[in-house]
């Protein structure tokens, strides 16, 4: 058994939302809890891509052509890093 404190507006909601519904407060609390656990479990199995899909695209670089230049600059960054560094000995 768990107690659950509710808000006065929270608490008409629920107690509204039973009487349509035709189900005791706890009820309605289990279908809620239910339906949330259900919606975690779908996005835990969606691919990033798909949970990124309305953003994929909607970036407008003023024309710069950002991706025509990242592998070349990647491949700088790497050449860069992998450069034996001279020591100065005094």
């Amino acid at each position: 058994m768990t107690t659950v404190r509710l808000d006065p507006t929270t608490g008409a909601t629920l107690e509204r939302l039973a009487r349509r519904r035709g189900q005791s407060r706890s009820e309605v609390i289990r279908d809620a809890l239910g339906r949330l656990v259900a919606e975690e479990e779908r996005e835990d199995t969606t691919s990033a891509l798909e949970r990124l899909r309305p953003f994929v695209g909607i970036v407008d670089s003023g024309g710069r052509q950002l991706s025509r230049e990242s592998s070349r600059q990647f491949r700088e960054l790497l050449e860069e890093r992998n450069r034996p560094r001279r020591r100065c000995i005094p």
